[in-house]
């Protein structure tokens, strides 16, 4: 990927092949189509949530019914495997749409909620549409991380304008095509394309919230710029995330989850497994195992459809990937598989990597890598593996490993300062799409996927009703004479121990 003369020419990851090029939006641009997202609210926002319900299966039918064609255009500008781009990046996209279509009438209905005291009174909480909602996605999962916070803020009444990553804007445009096929509402999505600074106007252009995903450093940039006009975000900014394995887990499971865990979409995954704390008693026969698998893996150009692991996607970080082994290895640490570029298929292929010895003075376990890269340390026990896993400013995601499930929900549960957590599996919350997704610390805020992601997209009013018309109220001027009195009673009967359990017991 390069841009010239306001031009992003995208080349292929995997071949070097010139895959297209678009242009880079300037501010008229992006204004332009948030005036245009702006008036298709002023409908879209009104529908019954059935009906927009109704118009988004159809977009999903239409997506399934191209899927060849997005997986082709994805693996252009990716270099990852079709089964990944089919599996992660297109169902996942389409199974997190169906489940808004079977909850969101439901999650979004009004509430009725309990007046406390105020008997006298109704009151109930809506939801509402912010209106339109700018899309900042990311290049390691091009059509999931647009389509998803896109349907999630879609089906919550809001318009969308999304700025696809610069490094595969033609999959954000094909998702931008198919909504424009619908023929009506063919306005809810706008699509621009362009580099950082279509991004920034993006935030400027007054949009009513903003949902991000992408490296810690551009989300406190997006935060800062957001924050001149109080504008609220969603942000989703990766992690260094920890696998526990204790002395009891099951050992082959452990290894093929690490392995599979670290080395999915050339570990470009913000949920990558990218630390393994494993248990002395334990390690040795972790580690022979993992390396059995790491040397199975089939990696190769996503035509050949044998291929499991494709290439990277971004010089750049193939570059982060080299310095952190570079530093690992002169401060101590030893590769036992991979470790080096692969320079028989031409393009930014890496090889899956092992590495041991490892501790903490090292980047490869304190930055996040984003790479092929499984660094394994061992620990004397539990205590141990808990406390260097939470020894982050991430909190995205965490595993715990063992055959004694209810210690393993214990440490899962209370122990781990972590936005997800799994026990005995690896990145599976993402594709579960009921769970709400986002992390703690530095890993980001807000929540997307699940009834909370609906919630996110919508502004929540609450609404008090007085029920029986009276000509004034107790709390009203002028006070009775002796309030103060009969308040101090009623606080005495209802709050004061003892006065509460005798007053609950009477209800």
């Amino acid at each position: 990927m390069k841009i010239e003369d306001r031009q992003i020419h995208v080349v292929s990851p995997a071949t070097g092949e010139h895959v297209g090029s678009v242009p880079v939006a300037g501010e008229e641009d992006v204004r332009a189509a948030v005036r245009r997202a702006r008036i298709a609210a002023e409908t879209w926002g009104r529908l019954p949530v059935r009906e927009r319900v109704r118009h988004l299966e159809k977009v999903v039918d239409r997506i399934a019914a191209r899927a060849d064609e997005i997986v082709d255009v994805i693996c252009s500008e990716t270099g990852k495997s079709r089964v990944e781009a089919l599996s992660a990046d297109v169902i996942t996209a389409c199974d997190l749409a169906e489940y808004y279509a079977g909850v969101a009438e439901r999650v979004l209905a009004p509430r009725r909620v309990s007046p406390g005291l105020l008997k006298n009174k109704k009151a109930y909480k809506i939801y509402s549409p912010y209106g339109v909602i700018g899309v900042i996605s990311p290049w390691n999962y091009p059509f999931t991380l647009a389509a998803g916070p896109a349907f999630t803020a879609l089906y919550a009444g809001n318009t969308v304008v999304l700025k696809p990553s610069e490094v595969t804007p033609h999959t954000g445009l094909i998702l931008g095509e198919i909504f424009a096929s619908m023929g009506e509402h063919r306005d809810i999505l706008q699509v621009v394309t362009g580099d950082g600074s279509t991004g920034a106007h993006l935030v400027r252009s007054g949009v009513d919230k903003i949902a991000f995903t992408g490296s810690v450093g551009t989300g406190k940039k997006i935060m800062a710029t957001a924050a001149e006009t109080l504008t609220p975000v969603v942000l989703e900014l990766g992690g260094k995330d920890p696998m526990i394995v204790l002395a009891d887990a099951d050992i082959d499971r452990a290894a093929a989850g690490a392995v599979w865990g670290a080395f999915t979409n050339s570990g470009q995954v913000c949920m990558s497994v990218e630390r393994a704390y494993v248990n002395e008693r334990v390690y040795d026969e972790f580690v022979s195992k993992v390396l059995q698998r790491t040397a199975q893996i089939r990696q190769g150009l996503h035509t050949d459809p044998k291929t499991e692991i494709g290439s990277m996607t971004f010089r750049r970080q193939l570059d982060i990937v080299e310095a952190h082994i570079a530093d690992a290895v002169a401060k101590g640490a030893r590769i036992l598989a991979g470790g080096k570029r692969r320079t028989d298929f031409g393009g930014l292929f890496f090889e899956p990597t092992v590495l041991v010895d490892v501790n903490h003075g090292m980047l490869v376990m304190r930055e996040e890598t984003f790479g092929p890269v499984l660094p394994i340390m061992k620990v004397r026990d539990d205590e141990e593996a808990i406390r260097l896993a939470g020894d982050s400013v991430y909190g995205l995601n965490a595993s715990i490993w063992s055959r004694n499930e209810e210690r393993a929900r214990h440490i899962a549960e209370e122990r781990i300062d972590s936005g997800c957590v799994a026990v005995n599996d690896c990145l599976v919350n993402f594709a579960m799409p009921g769970l709400p997704f986002g992390g703690v610390k530095e890993s980001g805020m807000g929540r997307t996927h699940g009834k909370e992601g609906l919630r996110e997209f919508s502004k929540v009013k609450s609404v008090a009703v007085d029920r029986f018309g009276l000509r004034g109220e107790l709390t009203w001027f002028p006070y009775p004479r002796g309030g103060y009195g009969a308040l101090k009673k009623m606080l005495n009967l209802l709050y004061r121990k003892g006065a509460v359990n005798k007053l609950r017991s009477l209800r």
